[in-house]
């Protein structure tokens, strides 16, 4: 038997979607009021640029610690996580726990982030560009980071023994 979504609930989904439209059509607007033209196509490097930048932005977003204060209105801290990320919860009801729903989950936030990003690239690419490649090269640190740790847990193992 499938678990059957609620109706209070695709209510407050279908209020984020009217959301997300609206403000993709605001985008648009403006953009076409600036003249701004869509590109052709985007490159492998910008598409790899923004994938990364939005996994990164998406987890500083809904799990890092240093941003919590962002999420507070919205959710209940559960526990920390390890890596200076977090668990939370949504909290309150209606526009308040959809928005919590929002902010804590990265898949979630990571389709608003990826739309202002690619938004970014036809309206202002070079500032767009700018930084998303800082939260790339901060994901790559994050990614050396474990690397690093990992083997330097896997010498101290093999040093023990």
């Amino acid at each position: 038997m499938t678990k059957r979504t609620s109706r209070p609930a695709l209510v407050k989904h279908s209020a984020v979607l009217g959301t997300y439209s609206a403000v993709l059509g605001l985008l648009t607007a403006v953009g076409r009021a600036k003249g701004v033209r869509l590109p052709e196509r985007f490159s492998v490097q910008d598409t790899v640029l923004l994938g990364t930048a939005t996994h990164k932005a998406s987890r500083l977003l809904s799990k890092q610690e240093v941003t919590s204060p962002l999420r507070a209105p919205f959710t209940s801290r559960e526990e920390a996580t390890g890596a200076s990320e977090v668990n939370e919860s949504a909290r309150g009801e209606g526009v308040r726990h959809t928005i919590g729903e929002l902010l804590t989950c990265p898949f979630c936030l990571g389709v608003w982030v990826a739309s202002g990003f690619t938004a970014g690239m036809v309206v202002a690419p070079r500032v767009t560009r700018l930084v998303t490649t800082a939260l790339t090269a901060v994901a790559t640190s994050d990614l050396l980071q474990f690397v690093y740790d990992g083997a330097k847990h896997r010498a101290h193992q093999a040093a023990e023994e």
